[in-house]
């Protein structure tokens, strides 16, 4: 009877675990795990697409940063560029004045030479019928032009010295305003070589600021797409919160429901036991089992900080002016201030000037520093033996109006007009064309 009793009691227990392990329940449970489970990985996917639209949204305005920058050193080059072009369109109306006045003095001059010469032969003629000098008739009235009469008639001896000094002084002030138109139309050769240089510029100026604002409005419409993504990622990474925040509190709902019917089946079971034992009249055995679980937090969390490696040191005139590649800007007569020089602004000349400065070498008064005085500034050599350093010289606008300094492999860095400093390709295309064969060696 006693093996009995304890059989059914066993058998009661066994149905009871049964009960415990409810199929539904677990089935439930996983579900609602694997969903979670599910979640947390889209939500690390989010968070991932997130840190990187933050992280190009950073690179993006670096970028933009550094464009904005470039955009205010072209528009001042611009400025200056247009203030110099003014004045020398000014410069040009003035000397053309200055031109006019002095053709109109001349063809005065050359009308009272003219009477002049009316006069002179006037007298020779009257000379001529009282018996006068031979040889001063010859001379004056062979004469092949007033120029040649001028002459003549300051050669001839018997000329009173009154009529001398006038010829003489009339012939000074003949060759002096020659003199002054000449040097007149030299500096306005001069201006007009200035001004097609500077139109020239303009134009390439023009055309990369409407590059670079094409390109900074790139930028930003970037940077608005990014900004309408990273906040699409941030909506859906709360959205997904806050289904993982549901699907935590009804797992912790079910088990703390689960865990109430597990207390309730094993309070069934105590008083089933007793009311066996009681009826077996025999020891009760009671089974309890419990088990803890303990999970460790886990922790990955591991960021390194970027490091940056030091900027490389200039250490030569081939390298010096990498600096500014990208941050310069060309003015025509910029880089002789210091606050040109700060800002970026140079001419070819000021840069090439600027570029030895940086390595120890003096090129002269960088007030005065031109192409012209560039060239005369080392050794002539031929382009066959070209190295490194050496200054090159293109024909531009006018006869060395470019100067730029060899890095060799056919290519050259120096202020270009179109780009701020900049390294050029010299062995094709257009400065290949304009490459006149001077090699200086400094």
């Amino acid at each position: 009877m006693k093996k009995k009793m304890l059989l059914l009691n066993t058998t009661v227990l066994l149905g009871l675990g049964g009960v415990l392990s409810t199929p539904a329940y677990a089935s439930t449970i996983q579900d609602m795990e694997s969903q979670k489970s599910q979640i947390q990985k889209q939500r690390q996917d989010v968070q991932s697409n997130i840190k990187a639209a933050s992280d190009e949204l950073t690179r993006l305005q670096a970028e933009q940063d550094q464009m904005k920058a470039q955009l205010e050193r072209l528009t001042l080059a611009e400025e200056e560029n247009n203030k110099k072009a003014q004045k020398t369109e000014a410069d040009i109306k003035e000397t053309s004045k200055q031109v006019a006045q002095l053709e109109k003095e001349i063809k005065l001059l050359q009308e009272k030479l003219e009477k002049r010469n009316d006069i002179l032969k006037d007298r020779a003629r009257s000379m001529q019928e009282s018996g006068g000098n031979v040889e001063y008739l010859q001379v004056l009235l062979g004469s092949s032009s007033f120029g040649d009469f001028v002459d003549r008639a300051l050669a001839v001896s018997t000329i009173v010295d009154a009529d001398r000094g006038i010829l003489k002084e009339t012939k000074n002030m003949q060759d002096e305003l020659k003199t002054k138109q000449a040097d007149v139309k030299s500096k306005l050769a001069s201006l007009e070589d200035m001004k097609a240089e500077l139109d020239e510029m303009t134009v390439q100026l023009a055309a990369q600021k409407k590059q670079k604002d094409a390109l900074a409005k790139e930028l930003k419409d970037k940077e608005a797409k990014n900004e309408e993504l990273k906040a699409s990622l941030q909506s859906k990474d709360s959205s997904l919160a806050n289904e993982q925040s549901t699907l935590e509190q009804n797992i912790k709902d079910q088990k703390a429901a689960e865990e109430a019917a597990e207390q309730a089946a094993k309070e069934a079971a105590k008083k089933a036991a007793e009311q066996a034992q009681k009826a077996a009249a025999a020891p009760a055995e009671k089974a309890d089992s419990s088990s803890a679980k303990a999970e460790a937090p886990k922790a990955s969390s591991n960021d390194v900080a970027p490091t940056s490696a030091p900027a490389p040191k200039a250490s030569n005139v081939v390298t010096v002016g990498n600096r500014w590649i990208g941050n310069s800007a060309y003015v025509f007569g910029g880089g002789r201030s210091q606050s040109d020089i700060n800002h970026g602004l140079f001419d070819c000349s000021s840069f090439v000037h600027w570029a030895y400065s940086q390595v120890g070498v003096n090129l002269g008064s960088l007030g005065s520093v031109s192409t012209e005085t560039l060239k005369h500034a080392g050794t002539q050599v031929s382009s066959s033996q070209m190295q490194p350093g050496d200054l090159v010289f293109f024909d531009t606008y006018k006869k060395d109006g470019h100067v730029g300094i060899y890095v060799g492999g056919g290519k050259f860095i120096g202020a270009q007009s179109s780009t701020g400093v900049a390294i050029a390709n010299m062995s094709s295309g257009y400065w290949k064309q304009k490459f006149n064969g001077r090699v200086v060696r400094i």
